[in-house]
C-alpha cells in the first residue's frame, strides 16, 4: 500500500460526503470566477459601446435641464465637426406604465452621420426620412413587444401633453447585447406640440469629430463657446458619458466581490467540517500507523492531502465551468441570435482568472484540512488506542 494509494482510498471512504464537498467548492469556486470577471466585462462593455470620435453636450446642471434648440446650429460650424444631432427624451409609454423604455425625437437627416456604425435594417434610413411619423426600433423592444416592419403603435406621453402614433419603418440591430430604443423624428413632435406651448429644446446634442485627436479640442471649443450663454455645457466623450451611468455598478460591483468572497470563507468551513469529521473517524487507523512506527510528519502530509486534493478537484470543475459557460455566452452574444444575453455577452473570462480560482481553491483546501490533520497527526497513541480498546 502505497501512500497516494492510501490517500485515494480515504478519499472514497464516504463517497457521497466527496462528492458534495467537492460540488460545493466548485459552485464556489464558478461564482468565484464569476465575479472576478466583472470589472473586465464593465470595461467590455464601454469599449464596444462607446466610439472614440463620438461626443456628448448636454447641460453643466444636469441631464434633467434642457438646451436652447438654437445650440444644435451653432455646433454645426465647429471645426473638426462632421456630424452633428441631438436627443429628446419623450418618454412615451406603451400599453402600460411598466412598458416604459428609451424613446427619443432625434434628427433623421443625420442619423447616418453620427452613428455611421450603427447596422440597419435595409432602406430603413431612407424611409426614417421620408416618412413623417416613421420610427426606428431596437431589435429587443421588437421582439419584447411583438412588433412588426410597417406596424404602427402609440406611445402616451409622460412628459408632452400629447399622445404620438409612430409607422415601423426600420429595426436597429444591437452592436452588442441589445438594443432597446426607438428613434423618431423631432419634427413630427414639434407640430404635434403646436399650440400646446410649443417646444424649442433639446435634452442633450450628439457631435461625431472626423479624427480622434480632435475630440479634445472640439471638447474645449464648445465649452468655450457656451461658457457665458443662458444654458452652460458640459462636453464629454462618449466612453465618459456611459462611464457615468455605469458608476453606480462599481459600488454594486464592490458588494458583489465581498459577498463572493464570504461565499469562499463558507465553503471553507464546510470543508474544515468535512476534514475534521474525517480525521475522527480514523483516528483508530492513526494509532495503528503510529503504533507501526509511522512518523508524524507522513500521516500529516496524507491527511493534508485529501482535503486539498478534493478542492483543488472542485477548484478546477468551477474554473473550467465558467471558462466553457461564459465562453458560450460570449458566442453566443456575437452571432446575434440571442439579443437577450444582453452584458452577459460583454464577460470574458481571462486564464488569469481561472488560474486565481484554481489557486483560491486549493488554498481552501489547504487552509481547512491543516488544523485537523495536524490535530490527527499529533494525537497521542496510548490516548488514541485506548478510544480504541
Amino acid at each position: 500500500m502505497t501512500w497516494p494509494r492510501l490517500v485515494f482510498r480515504q478519499l472514497f471512504r464516504r463517497p457521497w460526503r466527496t462528492v458534495f464537498t467537492t460540488l460545493s467548492i466548485t459552485l464556489s469556486i464558478f461564482l468565484v470566477c464569476a465575479v472576478l470577471t466583472l470589472p473586465s466585462a464593465l470595461d467590455a462593455i464601454l469599449e464596444r459601446a462607446a466610439s472614440n470620435v463620438r461626443i456628448s453636450v448636454h447641460h453643466k446642471a444636469g441631464m434633467t435641464y434642457w438646451l436652447p434648440f438654437a445650440f444644435v446650429n451653432k455646433m454645426r460650424g465647429i471645426p473638426g465637426v462632421v456630424g452633428v444631432n441631438h436627443y429628446s427624451w419623450f418618454g412615451g409609454i406603451y400599453d402600460e406604465p411598466k412598458n416604459l423604455f428609451p424613446n427619443f425625437a432625434v434628427d433623421p437627416e443625420t442619423v447616418a452621420e453620427v452613428w455611421p456604425e450603427y447596422q440597419y435594417s435595409p432602406g430603413a434610413l431612407a424611409a426614417f426620412r421620408a416618412t413623417r411619423n416613421g420610427a426606428i426600433v431596437g431589435e429587443q423592444t421588437m421582439s419584447k413587444f411583438g412588433w412588426h416592419m410597417g406596424q404602427e403603435i402609440t406611445l402616451r406621453g409622460t412628459i408632452f401633453p400629447v399622445d404620438l402614433t409612430f409607422k415601423i419603418v426600420g429595426i436597429l440591430y444591437p452592436r452588442f447585447g441589445s438594443a432597446q430604443l426607438l428613434w423618431f423624428s423631432r419634427k413630427y413632435l414639434e407640430e404635434a406640440m403646436e399650440g400646446r406651448g410649443n417646444f424649442h429644446d433639446v435634452g442633450m446634442i450628439w457631435l461625431r469629430a472626423d479624427k480622434p485627436e480632435h475630440v479634445d479640442a472640439i471638447m474645449q471649443r464648445v465649452d468655450d463657446l457656451f461658457r457665458n450663454s443662458e444654458a452652460e455645457v458640459a462636453a464629454e466623450t462618449e466612453k465618459t458619458f456611459f462611464a457615468s451611468f455605469f458608476s453606480s455598478f462599481k459600488g454594486f460591483i464592490r458588494v458583489i466581490l465581498i459577498v463572493g468572497f464570504l461565499v469562499v470563507g463558507a465553503v471553507v468551513l464546510i470543508a474544515a467540517n468535512t476534514s475534521a469529521m474525517g480525521v475522527r473517524e480514523r483516528i483508530p487507523e492513526i494509532a495503528v500507523l503510529k503504533s507501526l512506527g509511522f512518523r508524524r510528519r507522513p500521516i500529516l502530509l496524507a491527511l493534508i492531502a485529501e482535503s486539498t486534493l478534493i478542492a483543488l478537484v472542485g477548484g478546477l470543475a468551477g474554473a473550467g465551468g465558467a471558462w466553457v459557460i461564459l465562453g458560450a455566452l460570449r458566442a453566443a452574444g456575437k452571432t446575434g441570435n440571442m439579443p437577450f444575453l444582453g452584458p452577459l455577452a460583454s464577460f470574458t473570462m481571462s486564464p488569469a482568472v481561472a488560474v486565481e480560482g484554481v489557486a483560491i481553491a486549493a488554498t481552501v483546501g489547504l487552509v481547512a484540512g491543516i488544523v485537523p490533520a495536524w490535530n490527527g497527526a499529533r494525537l497521542n497513541v496510548v490516548d488514541a488506542l485506548r478510544r480504541l480498546f
